[in-house]
């Protein structure tokens, strides 16, 4: 098996940088009482944040795939956390972002291909799909959790909690049985040849088509995240906190 990279990209690393750079902001805020760094910071730690949680969720399906047998991805870039080695940026990067200003949907784009044949077993490709929505709830547990026990500002607070329930509307989107999405990749390995075919002809357009449900069929968009929420909760997230930066985020909606 040839050796696993362990090099980080400086990309994600800026990443990393200009999220934390908001996280610094938002504290700034508190001792001049200013909405504006306060709306500035939180919107550059949760955009940043989110753009580090897609190199995250894709790491971990290739990480998982590196595991199960497919060693390629080690060589295609993908075990450095590189947006750069992705196979295609706007579709995998800058598309999710646009969809998540525009309509606050965490859609993570396809971004990393994986040699299913290489896998040892169905459980294994089953745990490949898993493993980046995965990586989404843990990255909100683990914000849930230092807001809770960690002390810092409201502001500050805010901003992680708003980023903390992204990860898991991330994790509930994604967990969807829908092809194209990674809960319909956990299921296809064991569906019958017929119905893989027919996951395969949708698969370029069924997540666009949930997107559409989603944003504009009444009633959908609540009860996609009344769910969320329920999840979010009992996770120990809370949802003042996350609302307050879900206002400071999408500042715009409530000039």
């Amino acid at each position: 098996m040839p050796s696993l990279t362990r090099r980080v990209s400086p990309w994600f690393l800026l990443l990393v940088g200009v999220s934390a750079l908001g996280g610094v902001l938002s504290v700034a805020a508190v001792p001049v009482q200013s909405e504006a760094l306060f709306i500035g910071g939180v919107f550059l730690l949760v955009l940043a944040g989110w753009a580090v949680s897609l190199c995250l969720h894709e790491f971990g399906h290739a990480i998982v795939a590196y595991r199960g047998g497919d060693t390629s991805v080690a060589a295609k870039g993908y075990l450095t956390l590189d947006v750069r080695r992705y196979t295609d940026v706007g579709y995998s990067f800058v598309l999710p972002l646009l969809i998540f200003l525009i309509g606050g949907l965490p859609l993570p784009g396809g971004a990393v291909w994986i040699n299913q044949w290489a896998l040892r077993s169905r459980a294994w490709r089953t745990w490949v799909s898993l493993a980046g929505p995965l990586a989404n709830l843990l990255l909100g547990v683990v914000l849930v959790l230092a807001v809770a026990l960690v002390p810092m500002p409201a502001t500050l607070a805010a901003g992680l909690s708003a980023l903390a329930l992204f990860q898991v509307v991330a994790f509930v989107l994604n967990i969807l049985p829908v092809p194209g999405l990674d809960g319909y990749g956990a299921l296809e390995p064991y569906l019958p040849p017929d119905a893989q075919r027919l996951g395969a002809r949708v698969r370029p357009w069924a997540p666009l088509a949930l997107l559409a449900v989603l944003l504009f069929v009444p009633g959908v968009s609540s009860a996609f995240f009344a769910g969320t929420q329920v999840l979010y909760a009992a996770v120990g997230g809370d949802a003042d906190l996350a609302g307050a930066g879900f206002q400071a985020l999408f500042f715009w909606r409530y000039l």
